[in-house]
Formats: C-alpha cells, sequence, structure tokens
C-alpha cells in the first residue's frame, strides 16, 4: 500500500481526538458543585453526569472498533467527532440535568465511535519502521488527557469565560471539534474497509449487555454503597460473556464474521491482562486527589499541580519505549511496571508516615517515576497488543484495546475509591495509604502476567506490513 503523504498531520489530527476524550472523561468532576448549585440537581443525578460519558463510551467501543474495519477509518473518526462535539454543544447549552445526562451518554458514544479509529491508523498508515514512533504519540494522550481534565476545569469554571461558567468545560469542545473535523477530512486518508460481512447483530447484543453489567456496577456502585443489584449485575457478566464467546465461536466455525474473532481474542489475552491490572492500580490517583482536597485541604487546581510533574516521566517513559521496547519485549514492560509499583510504594510511605503534614513538593520524585513507569508500560502494551495484526482486525483489536483501558480505570476507581471510604473513620492518610496498598499488589500481579507477553515484540512480516 501507497505511503499517505499527510500521514503525519493526520496523527496529529486522530491523537488531538484521544486527548480531547481523556480529558472530557475528567473534566467534569471539578465543576460538579458549580453544575449542583446552578441547575439544582441531586446526588444521584451528578453523579450520571461523570458517570454516563463513561458508559456510553464503554459501550460503543469494540462496536465503533467493528464498523471501522467494516465501512473505513475516516468515515467512523468523522462521524464519531461529528456526535461528539454536537453533543458537547447540547451539554454547554443544557438547561435542565436531565438534557446535561442525556448530552454526556451521546458524548460519550460518540468518543466510542471515532477512537477505535485511532490505533486503526497508526495499524494502517504507518510501515514497521514508523510505527513506534507513532505510537508513542498515540499512547502519551491517555495520562496526559487525564491528568489535563482536571486541571482545565478547574482553569475554565474559574475563569466564567464570557460568563458561561460550568458550560465552558463543554462549549471549549466546538473549536476543538471543527478543528478535528477540517483536519480529518483534509489530511486522513478515505481508504474503504476491509470486511464485507454485514454485523454480527447477535453477538452485537450479547456483548453490550455483557459490557452494561459489568460497567454500569463498576461506575456507580461505590456510590450508591454497592446495593444487591449492583452485585447480581456483575455475576450476571459471567453466563453473558460465556454466552458472547460460544456465540462468537459458532459464527466462526459457520464461516460467519464475528464481533471479537476467536484467535484474536487468543492472541490478546495475555497483553490485555497485564493493561487491565495496569490501568486498575493507576485508578488509585483519583484516592490521592480526594485524599488531598479533603483530607489536607488542596484546592482541586493544587492538587492538580501536585501530579502536573508526571508528565515529565510519561513523556521520557513514551521515548524509552519506542526505542527499546521492540528489541526487550516483555522484559522492557516488566521492568516499566516494576517502576511503577515502586513509585506507589514511595507515595504509600510517605502518605502513611506524613499524615496531615504532607506537601505536595514532598511527592515530586514518586510522581515522577509513576509517570514514567505509566508511559512505558502503556506503549508498550500497546505496540505489543496491535503486533501481527493482520488489517481487517484492526479495528477489532483496537476496540478491545480501549474497552480494556476503560474497564481497568472503571475496576480501579470502584476498588480504591471503596476501600479509600471503607477505611475513612481511621483518617484520611490511613485510608489512602490502604487504597496504595491494594494496588500495589494489583500491580505485583500484573508483574507475573508480564511472563506470558512475548519475549520479543513480534514483527510485522512484510506480507502484512502497510504503509
Amino acid at each position: 500500500m501507497e505511503k499517505h503523504a499527510l500521514r503525519w498531520w493526520a496523527l496529529a489530527v486522530v491523537v488531538l481526538a484521544v486527548l480531547v476524550d481523556m480529558i472530557d472523561n475528567q473534566i467534569v468532576a471539578v465543576a460538579l458543585p458549580t453544575i449542583r448549585r446552578e441547575l439544582g440537581t441531586g446526588e444521584s443525578a451528578l453523579q450520571w453526569i461523570s458517570a454516563g460519558y463513561a458508559l456510553g463510551f464503554a459501550l460503543t467501543l469494540i462496536t465503533g472498533g467493528r464498523l471501522g474495519d467494516r465501512h473505513g477509518t475516516k468515515k467512523l473518526f468523522v462521524a464519531g467527532m461529528v456526535v461528539f462535539t454536537a453533543a458537547s454543544l447540547a451539554a454547554g447549552l443544557a438547561g435542565h440535568v436531565g438534557v446535561l445526562i442525556a448530552a454526556r451518554v451521546v458524548q460519550g458514544a460518540g468518543s466510542g465511535l471515532m477512537v477505535p479509529q485511532v490505533l486503526s491508523f497508526v495499524h494502517a498508515e504507518f510501515d514497521e519502521r514508523e510505527r513506534p514512533r507513532a505510537m508513542t504519540w498515540y499512547a502519551a494522550a491517555f495520562p496526559l488527557g487525564g491528568l489535563a481534565g482536571p486541571l482545565l476545569g478547574g482553569a475554565l469554571t474559574e475563569a466564567d469565560l464570557f460568563g458561561t461558567g460550568w458550560r465552558a468545560i463543554f462549549l471549549v469542545n466546538l473549536p476543538i471539534g471543527v478543528l478535528a473535523l477540517a483536519g480529518a477530512l483534509v489530511t486522513m486518508p478515505g481508504r474503504p474497509g476491509f470486511v464485507r460481512h454485514r454485523m454480527d447483530p447477535g453477538g452485537l447484543a450479547l456483548l453490550t449487555a455483557a459490557l452494561f453489567a459489568v460497567f454500569f456496577p463498576l461506575v456507580q456502585g461505590r456510590e450508591l454503597g454497592w446495593p444487591a443489584w449492583s452485585i447480581v449485575l456483575l455475576a450476571a457478566a459471567v453466563p453473558l460473556f460465556g454466552g458472547f464467546a460460544w456465540h462468537q465461536r459458532l459464527q466462526f466455525r459457520r464461516g460467519g464474521e464475528p464481533l471479537l474473532p476467536p484467535d484474536l481474542v487468543r492472541q490478546l489475552a495475555g497483553s490485555q491482562a497485564v493493561l487491565l491490572c495496569v490501568n486498575t492500580a493507576v485508578g488509585v490517583f483519583f484516592v490521592l486527589t480526594l485524599h488531598l482536597q479533603l483530607g489536607l485541604g488542596f484546592s482541586p487546581w493544587e492538587a492538580a499541580l501536585t501530579f502536573a510533574p508526571s508528565t515529565l516521566g510519561i513523556v521520557a517513559g513514551n521515548v524509552l519505549a519506542m526505542r527499546l521496547a521492540p528489541k526487550l519485549g516483555r522484559s522492557f514492560t516488566a521492568g516499566a511496571v516494576a517502576v511503577l509499583l515502586a513509585g506507589l510504594v514511595v507515595l504509600a510511605v510517605l502518605v502513611s508516615w506524613s499524615g496531615p503534614a504532607l506537601r505536595g513538593w514532598v511527592l515530586l520524585m514518586p510522581v515522577i517515576a509513576v509517570g514514567l513507569g505509566m508511559g512505558a508500560v502503556l506503549n508498550a502494551l500497546f505496540g505489543a497488543s496491535m503486533a501481527r495484526i493482520r488489517p481487517e482486525q484492526a479495528g477489532a483489536a483496537s476496540g478491545i484495546v480501549n474497552t480494556t483501558v476503560q474497564l481497568g480505570t472503571a475496576t480501579g476507581i470502584a476498588l480504591s475509591g471503596t476501600i479509600f471510604f471503607t477505611r475513612l473513620d481511621g483518617g484520611s492518610a490511613a485510608a489512602t495509604a490502604g487504597a496504595l496498598a491494594v494496588s500495589a499488589g494489583v500491580l505485583v500481579l500484573a508483574l507475573l502476567l508480564t511472563a506470558a507477553l512475548p519475549v520479543r515484540q513480534p514483527s510485522v512480516p512484510q506480507s502484512q506490513a502497510v504503509g
């Protein structure tokens, strides 16, 4: 396939979309008290302003990836960006909390359509020599967007731009969305899809039900004190996923086109297990933010600035992964997990020992270490996940990878948040240290699971190399 002349410009456009998505995942948290005051909403509705986006996003990622395989990456990216931008406008103009929640769910669905196309685009348009560099930009967008969200949310809410107040956190997406749409139309190649079979409706229904049974309790259960229905739904996810796996094997044996081909799932199992554990562990930063604000009296802006130095580590980790991960394979990934683990352990010790006397500057080095480990391991795992993926499976693989990231994040927030609030009677520092200790245990499991990764990151055969 001939190299597309504007592929690097197109990469900047699609990575911008991932960055905006990650920012929107986090940006609303700081503005919730203001939204509650102005719209007069209750606690449950307030939770849905955050949860609605996460749920809409998670439920559409794999479907969005598969639609990209069928109809083409550019078409789905543009469609997703149109939906996301229109929903951002609706959220910014919302006069009732119900409209705001609905707009947030649609925002998430729009992101779920466009985000899987980014990894598919990288896989299709860059050859084996260029791909690590392109993957570095993609991998960096996840943690950087997560860190920028609270900072930008606090800054926009306090700035009260043109009297818009909290609405600016949604309206700011309009110029970005228009810019990304124009950029995608000009720079992205309009290649056709690879898959000619129709979508698997039975598989889609089973997968959506299974993902809902997992994500809905994870994003709502902790806030509501884990009611019985949340446990029942989580338990129901097991037979639903089992039914989905059986249905996919049946489709494959009959010569159809499964939503998730069984051979692809087997190929990705090892890397996704490690990726799930890593994202579950770093969900503890939700608790760290609570500790700094509720326990130590930091403002949202001060809390965000405390974690800002991790961007230095993220950039360095991504550069290291670009150069070393393909050569060292699982040894590099294990080393990156170990650095991340060490950073969390030091954070736990500092939080526990310092108590109410803790200051943000004390956390500087472990915060940078966490960023270094996170940037390195995400880049390495994204690369390992997409290695030797056939072009017609790139969208499905991208959907799996992004769903794993979301599942890990939701699990991490639910797990660490539950531990934090359960132990809060013993003090904020003790509760936070407990959550950090559990997250460290999850990273120990991730370290053990790296043994299932390939010794070396497999290279793409020339017959499969594209770009």
